[in-house]
């Protein structure tokens, strides 16, 4: 997934959070998401179950709420997990 690409997803799940007719949740499932820069991106509730994420810069990323099951992310840069 290229930079642009990955522009218009994350602009249409912002939508979505805002209820607009026009906007998509983020379903990432499953994309090639090495080294994307993803700083300050608004993900919460987002669907990146089995995302290639190694190497991305997730700093300052909302990630409440999405699905991170299965995701590879070794190497990321601004990425905590919290255990429950």
């Amino acid at each position: 997934m290229n930079a642009k690409e990955i522009k218009n997803v994350l602009a249409l799940h912002i939508k979505w959070l805002s209820k607009e007719p026009t906007g998509a949740r983020a379903d990432l499932r499953g994309a090639y998401l090495r080294e994307a820069d993803l700083r300050g991106a608004y993900l919460s509730g987002a669907n990146l179950r089995g995302a290639y994420l190694s190497g991305a810069d997730l700093s300052g990323a909302n990630l409440s709420g999405a699905n991170l099951s299965g995701a590879n992310l070794r190497g990321t840069t601004g990425y905590t997990p919290i255990d429950k």
